[in-house]
């Protein structure tokens, strides 16, 4: 199957919602701004479908850090961020460093990522291929 850039992007903000974002934060999100704390799990899933490398940078507000943030970088460098628009004009996000991907067992977020990962696939009509398509 070829997966095209729009039609996943689409999936991936059909699939967010509070069960999906970083559960200290859940009381952030909202239906108004559906990408705030969806960024780790969506560069995730991101990355199983396209693979490439994941990005990260400090969030800064009034020169302190606050968060951090996550995208990706694909192969030929082009960068993706399905979640930029979560940040208000007083956010801002530092140049991005490429890291390694963090195993998903034991991982923070691993119940927010299955879920998100679950809905994209279904929604892309991938349900119980759970392997790499690249």
């Amino acid at each position: 199957m070829t997966l095209v850039l729009s039609d996943v992007e689409a999936a991936v903000r059909r699939s967010w919602g509070a069960d999906t974002c970083t559960p200290e934060f859940r009381e952030r999100w909202s239906t108004e701004n559906p990408a705030r704390e969806q960024c780790g799990v969506t560069a995730m899933v991101v990355n199983d479908l396209f693979g490439g490398e994941l990005m990260v940078g400090e969030v800064h507000v009034d020169g302190a850090r606050t968060d951090m943030h996550w995208w990706n970088r694909l192969a030929g460098g082009i960068e993706i961020d399905l979640t930029r628009e979560q940040f208000g004009p007083a956010e801002s996000v530092t140049e991005g460093v490429a890291v390694s991907r963090p195993p998903v067992e034991g991982a923070r977020l691993r119940e927010e990522y299955e879920v998100l990962r679950g809905r994209v696939w279904a929604e892309l009509g991938l349900a119980g291929e759970w392997e790499k398509p690249w």
